[in-house]
């Protein structure tokens, strides 16, 4: 672990953004930040002590000098690592005071008794305290979280929509656009800059620890992968990022257009004959998120349930929790309960 020790931040952001210039960060969140209605928002940098982070938040604040009085640190204890989270708190308190950024902190309570967190309980913690603060939250992943991400998702059978993460731009529903400026950069340039800039960071331990999937990619798969490679196949994997956003993208757009869920959240069946099937498992997926209660659906169900929409023949599947899916004169429809009683509720 890095000690901590008297530093010149404002210095040490100067230095960092000479040897990382604007040009480095990713073009898409750079246009982004330079619109003038953009600017007059709230930006919240999530940070949480380790080089990536601090990096990210000394490149804003010297990048970005107009919007430093609009900064905030957003710092999210998990209260995991006992006192080693509180001197990461710490930490980041003195590097935004440095700075002239405000500083705001939260730990997670757990309720007595409750087993260890899963790593999407983790993340939903700290993604709704960060979004209390700021509709704009910066996010320091890089390019070796990009293949990282890929492998753990291909391990999952995921669709585009999830091997094209994480975006470097990103809009979470209403709530929050997430921002990711750093995707082309390596996690070993932003250490060597770091040192060479002369700031510090805290180190993690828990992060050498194989209880997590990630970590067990990051330290055992990733370097056998780029070793079998014999290329750079961690640049690889972000190229391929890039390729499967665009084809997201192409997707989400072709249904948008043909807008096959009605008004009463039926998803009428002759809006997408005719397309792919990937069209008909995008549409497929997008009605069940708008389902009247929480649905179980295995990967098994899901494909038997769209292969009968394909063939649009009377059919009725469970969801769970009392929900049926009906197929009935070219629609799909919610039903609940044993009766299969019909749901008639608009949406807007």
């Amino acid at each position: 672990m890095k000690r901590s020790r008297r530093i010149d931040w404002p210095a040490c952001a100067a230095a960092l953004a000479s040897a990382i210039p604007r040009e480095r960060l990713d073009l898409g969140v750079r246009a982004w930040a330079d619109l003038p209605s953009h600017g007059r928002q709230t930006w919240g940098v999530a940070v949480s002590g380790g080089a990536d982070s601090i990096a990210l938040l000394l490149l804003i604040w010297a990048h970005w000098p107009k919007q430093r009085r609009r900064l905030r640190v957003l710092h999210f204890d998990h209260g995991l690592r006992g006192r080693a989270s509180a001197d990461d708190a710490r930490f980041c308190r003195r590097v935004a005071a440095a700075l002239g950024v405000k500083f705001v902190m939260s730990k997670w309570v757990r309720p007595r008794g409750a087993a260890a967190p899963s790593e999407a309980a983790a993340r939903l913690a700290r993604l709704s305290f960060l979004q209390v603060h700021a509709r704009a939250i910066w996010f320091a992943h890089h390019q070796d979280d990009v293949a990282e991400t890929l492998l753990m998702r291909l391990a999952r059978g995921s669709g585009t929509g999830g091997m094209s993460a994480p975006r470097a731009i990103q809009l979470h529903g209403d709530r929050s656009t997430h921002l990711r400026p750093l995707l082309g950069l390596r996690k070993h340039e932003l250490t060597a800059a770091l040192t060479a800039a002369g700031a510090s960071w805290r180190e993690d331990h828990t992060n050498g620890r194989p209880d997590y999937f990630r970590n067990r990619i990051r330290h055992a798969v990733l370097p056998a992968w780029v070793e079998a490679a014999q290329r750079d196949a961690v640049a690889g994997a972000a190229r391929t990022r890039e390729l499967l956003a665009e084809d997201d993208a192409a997707l989400e757009a072709w249904m948008e257009r043909i807008a096959p869920i009605s008004s009463r959240v039926h998803l009428l069946l002759g809006r997408l004959r005719g397309v792919p099937r990937a069209v008909w498992r995008r549409a497929l997926h997008r009605w069940l998120l708008r389902a009247p209660r929480p649905v179980d659906v295995s990967r098994a169900a899901f494909d038997a349930l769209l292969a009968a929409a394909e063939r649009g023949r009377p059919t009725r599947h469970s969801l769970g929790s009392q929900l049926f899916a009906v197929l009935r004169g070219g629609r799909l429809e919610f039903a609940l309960g044993k009766s299969g009683s019909k749901i008639h509720r608009r949406v807007n």
